[in-house]
């Protein structure tokens, strides 16, 4: 396990962990800086300068690193320079070296190290690392970075520790079951990548203390219930009041548990099995 624990030397320390990057051989320096681009801190506001996302702010400096989720450079084969640490993804990203010179970072998969050979295409191997289209990928296989729609790039199962399985093949359509254990229908056309998101003990972090927090740009969450009711439905009320409805945002409308996904949305057709059933 690559979670490194600290010396209770401080309330924070005692219930922090972390990932030990030595032990996981991530690339100390910086990025490759043909690679970055700049990002600009919005803290949750639109081109207006309003609030649309609460709760979001402060934080960290970030790069971002332009990833190849489209791994469109096929028949080139590329080797492995080092995994680095993304600081915009809970996943790790690998450096490739393409024989013509040219570099991209892609998804980190699980048992990729450096100087390791990766390449994408209708014939490459059936590697972890190695994109290829649906059609050409074994029925059973672990996958990620899967395409919804053929040249878009992947969307679906991207980060640290997911995968997919590609279950059936039936016509134009592949059988891909995702990690919510729904059954989707994609085209046999789309790219995935072979094997697991690596960074697998993402899941196993604690964060420790709430400055942390802060530092992943997430600002304080005040409980509507320890609000006065001109602030909140769920305010007011003599000591630990009931919500005395069911629970509601600032402005009235449900929360915990109401769906919010449209019926009428376009890819609920390529849904064999929904998440929701048990």
């Amino acid at each position: 396990m690559s979670v490194q624990a600290y010396k209770p030397t401080s309330p924070g320390r005692r219930k922090m962990t972390v990932i030990d990057r030595r032990r996981t051989g991530l690339y100390a320096g910086r990025p490759l800086k043909s690679l970055v681009r700049p990002l600009p801190l919005r803290a949750g506001r639109n081109a207006q300068g309003k609030i649309t996302v609460r709760h979001r702010g402060g934080g960290n400096k970030r790069l971002y690193r332009v990833i190849d989720f489209r791994r469109d450079k096929r028949g080139v084969r590329a080797e492995v320079v080092r995994i680095e640490y993304d600081p915009n993804r809970s996943a790790h990203i690998a450096l490739l070296a393409y024989a013509d010179g040219e570099m991209r970072y892609i998804l980190a998969p699980v048992g990729l190290k450096a100087g390791d050979a990766v390449s994408s295409g209708p014939e490459a191997d059936i590697r972890p690392g190695n994109a290829l289209p649906l059609e050409r990928i074994p029925t059973g296989t672990m996958i990620h970075n899967v395409e919804i729609q053929p040249g878009r790039g992947g969307q679906l199962c991207r980060a640290a520790g997911t995968a997919a399985q590609l279950v059936a093949k039936e016509g134009r359509y592949a059988h891909v079951q995702l990690p919510s254990r729904e059954v989707r229908l994609v085209l046999v056309e789309c790219t995935a990548t072979v094997g697991q998101v690596g960074n697998t003990d993402h899941e196993n972090v604690r964060i420790g203390k709430a400055g942390k927090t802060r530092h992943l740009r997430r600002r304080p969450q005040v409980r509507g219930s320890v609000m006065n009711p001109v602030d909140h439905p769920h305010g007011g009320g003599e000591g630990k009041a009931p919500r005395g409805r069911h629970p509601v945002t600032p402005w009235g409308k449900p929360a915990l548990g109401k769906r919010t996904r449209a019926r009428s949305k376009a890819s609920n057709r390529n849904i064999v099995r929904s998440r929701h059933r048990t």
